[in-house]
């Protein structure tokens, strides 16, 4: 029997901690700027890097520290390969848009290469082959099939029938010319050349609102405004709809991660399984060794068992299969999905000419992230991008498949807006440390943490965005949005988005439900 895990203290990811926390300042004044990006994740840092080269003065505004959301909670693989993916698009959406798809993320692999390359930045990149395995017959004939297509593609890819993994595997697809790195020593040397070139940043400002006339205003809680002459909103899930329904079109999924430490070396290459629960593989360079990132156990959030059972599953996974001797870090991460697979990048609606969305990445952010701002850039400097259509959030690429999982996604999102609703309530019960309850406090529904002092917090567990009602986060002690994944620590203060407005205690006022849908 596996031993159990003796988890670190912390789920800071392993990015966050070997990098120190960067330090611009707060926006205390109105500004006027080109472009305003709301985002200072992979698309935002990458996009004003590459708009500012271009000559438009540029500006970022970021709500918490740049690169501490999902960007600084990556796996951080590189890759042109993400699953079995180009078949789906070939069959939903056609060869055009699977070759676009394609190109579209060779180029940004290709680009962070050369960026890195051009402005000398230390941040363990290595060139590498990507793999998708499985250990099951039932995907034998898919991986099949989509190494073909990938071929077809221009993609250089193989079948193989064996892998140098220390488990058996029944069949396997190689894509050659992938890539690793370091994502915030990447990051955080390009927002450094960015503002050193007049470029500015501004942490610890959160965009509120988006008064999109002529010229479109960025408004943030303190009140102060960024005005531009077009808008990026690169905040993982967007805070501002404005009428593109993107509540209705991305769901967001959980998954996990454990860094260890093993005896023997870890073979080549990024791996990843092709069938459910998911196990995702990568060797990072620490201290002069390394530890491997076991990666997967995906589940729609607020949809998983206890959190802390992912985390020993990816751990007895790993001791399984390699010698383990210590586990360093654990973090998870929250993804944006589409229903289609495809992330969404281009103009917010076709009525808001001046305001670009770049949303639903998926597991697949660093390569999809990089791509989204090279056509971010493209159409704000030249009007168009090769690759824009098949990214396109109003493309509509009507087919079974895609309608099935619409619905699917709706429906979920329908049954959690009423569930908690619904659902009878516990009285107040006695509670460990450490531990939470939702509870009938006075005839409300409410969120109760007792937290390490002994102290009870107790929020109004109604989410802001859309009113959906939150359920309890154990290994992250954070109060999880199942409908679009915004995040509440157990005070009740905003950890991730959508969501504008944090919790109210649960003696105070009802919470602010509020989300910028038809505006």
């Amino acid at each position: 029997m596996a031993a159990k895990l003796e988890f670190p203290d912390n789920t800071n990811p392993y990015w966050i901690a070997s990098t120190e926390e960067t330090n611009y300042p707060m926006l205390n004044e109105d500004i006027n700027v080109d472009v305003a990006i709301i985002g200072g994740g992979i698309v935002g840092i990458s996009s004003a890097y590459l708009l500012n080269q271009a000559g438009l003065k540029t500006a970022v505004i970021e709500a918490d520290r740049i690169l501490n959301g999902t960007t600084g909670h990556t796996t951080a693989k590189i890759t042109s390969q993400h699953g079995i993916i180009y078949s789906n698009i070939k069959q939903q959406m056609g060869e055009d848009s699977a070759r676009q798809y394609a190109e579209a993320n060779q180029s940004a692999i290709q680009h962070i290469a050369e960026t890195i390359s051009m402005n000398g930045i230390d941040c363990d990149f290595k060139w590498c082959p990507a793999f998708v395995y499985t250990c099951s017959d039932e995907y034998i004939s898919e991986l099949e099939e989509e190494t073909q297509v990938a071929l077809s593609l221009g993609i250089k890819a193989s079948y193989l029938d064996s892998l140098p993994l220390p488990f058996a595997v029944k069949a396997a697809m190689r894509f050659d010319e992938q890539a690793q790195f370091h994502p915030l020593k990447y990051l955080k040397a390009l927002a450094q050349k960015f503002t050193s070139e007049g470029g500015l940043i501004y942490e610890n400002t959160e965009a509120v609102d988006i008064d999109h006339n002529d010229r479109p205003v960025v408004v943030t809680r303190k009140g102060n405004k960024v005005t531009a002459e077009k808008v990026i909103i690169a905040s993982h899930f967007p805070f501002f709809d404005g009428g593109g329904l993107f509540f209705t079109k991305i769901y967001p999924e959980k998954s996990y991660i454990v860094a260890a430490q093993i005896e023997e070396q870890f073979p080549e290459g990024m791996f990843i399984s092709a069938e459910g629960p998911g196990r995702s593989l990568r060797s990072q360079p620490f201290k002069n060794r390394e530890i491997v990132l076991f990666a997967g156990e995906h589940h729609r959030t607020g949809h998983g068992e206890d959190t802390n059972v992912h985390y020993q599953n990816l751990f007895n996974f790993a001791q399984e299969n390699f010698n383990v001797q210590n586990v360093l870090y654990r973090w998870s991460t929250q993804d944006c999905m589409t229903i289609d697979g495809v992330p969404y990048v281009g103009q917010l609606t076709p009525q808001n000419p001046n305001l670009y969305v770049a949303t639903g990445f998926g597991k697949w952010g660093m390569s999809n992230g990089t791509a989204a701002s090279m056509i971010l850039k493209d159409l704000i400097s030249k009007g168009d991008n090769p690759w824009a259509r098949v990214y396109s959030p109003s493309r509509f690429f009507l087919n079974l498949s895609s309608v099935k999982s619409f619905i699917i996604q709706n429906a979920t999102v329908a049954k959690d807006l009423v569930a908690g609703k619904l659902e009878g309530l516990p009285g107040c019960s006695e509670l460990d440390k450490g531990e939470a309850q939702t509870i009938n406090f006075e005839g409300d529904r409410v969120g109760i943490y007792r937290d390490e002092n002994d102290k009870l917090h107790m929020v109004d567990t109604t989410c802001t965005h859309l009113g959906c009602e939150l359920l309890w986060n154990n290994a992250e002690k954070t109060w999880d949005c199942p409908c679009h994944g915004s995040r509440f620590s157990y005070k009740g203060e905003i950890v991730e988005g959508p969501a504008i407005y944090q919790l109210h205690q649960a003696n105070d006022e009802a919470n602010i439900v509020e989300a910028k849908i038809f505006k």
